[in-house]
């Protein structure tokens, strides 16, 4: 197969980017940066500007499927502005596909969407499915609508449409990981208000695998891409610290400090999102990491 990508630089996009290779597919990707245009074997760039309203329609040129990744980071503050770019980064970068598909022959059978969690209720015991109606009333909730909507806009040029809502990702280099670790790194780790918030993760390698697996099995709907084991906030701070030989002294962080320092993204460490992946798992998935001490077992080795 032949897949565009876009985000495929990120963290994500690039650990998928090699399966698919590895695979033998050809990866076509999509860069707002020149300077990271390559063309190798089965590994090809093109340049674009969503901003601008710019893409390089060759990137199209005999694609059977596209991945969609692409937007900014939430682990900015968020400022006035920058949501707005939170929010214009994943609608426009989706509008602009959609524009050059409408005009441009092609051969795109699916899409494959990244999302999000942030629309679920929040929850400490009630576990929640793809089937959950009630969303939640925040900011990344609102993101979230907007960022599937837009997806949505694809119908019916594109026969078969997936959405991936994603966790908290587990990586060593990137995602939430390192950025928790470090203060427990250091000594100075602690649990984030009354520990029990539910975070439904999601290790690395699992969820690229999650991504080859609705490709190939050319999934629709929506999927959450989360563990079967969900952990509190004050478990996954334990086993971080247990897998880098700390412990944890210092007293539980009031959630008032935190907004105090981050301002509305502190919402990002106080949100309890419990959630299930029986859908996936029902049609074959199989998690290589399904509890956070093996994810992070790996991880740390």
């Amino acid at each position: 197969m032949k897949i565009l990508i876009t985000g495929a630089t990120g963290l994500i996009g690039s650990e998928l980017s090699k399966l698919l290779i590895g695979n033998q597919h050809t990866v076509h990707y999509l860069t707002t940066s020149k300077d990271k245009i390559k063309n190798k074997p089965n590994y090809n760039g093109f340049y674009w500007n969503p901003e601008k309203n710019e893409i390089d329609v060759n990137c199209l040129v005999g694609v059977d499927a596209i991945i969609h990744l692409a937007g900014a980071s939430i682990s900015k503050r968020w400022t006035t502005s920058y949501k707005k770019e939170i929010i214009e980064s994943r609608t426009q970068s989706a509008k602009l596909l959609l524009d050059m598909i409408s005009n441009n022959p092609n051969t795109v059978q699916q899409i494959i969407s990244a999302s999000g969690t942030a629309s679920y209720p929040e929850s400490y015991t009630t576990v929640y499915d793809e089937n959950t109606i009630e969303k939640e009333d925040s900011f990344l909730s609102e993101v979230v609508t907007l960022w599937e909507s837009s997806i949505d806009q694809f119908k019916p040029l594109i026969p078969i449409i997936c959405k991936i809502r994603t966790g908290v990702v587990l990586a060593k280099n990137g995602g939430a990981l390192p950025e928790m670790a470090k203060p427990i790194k250091y000594g100075f780790g602690a649990v984030m208000g009354n520990g029990k918030q539910v975070q439904s993760w999601i290790h690395l390698e699992d969820l690229v695998q999650l991504y080859y697996f609705a490709l190939t099995n050319k999934l629709e709907g929506v999927y959450n891409a989360v563990s079967p084991n969900p952990v509190s906030n004050e478990e996954m701070t334990n086993e971080i610290a247990k897998q880098l030989g700390k412990t944890i002294w210092l007293p539980n962080v009031p959630e008032f400090m935190m907004k105090m320092i981050l301002g509305e993204m502190s919402y990002l460490l106080f949100s309890s999102k419990n959630l299930r992946s029986e859908k996936i798992q029902n049609l074959g998935f199989k998690f290589k990491f399904k509890t956070i001490q093996e994810a992070l077992q790996n991880i740390y080795k």
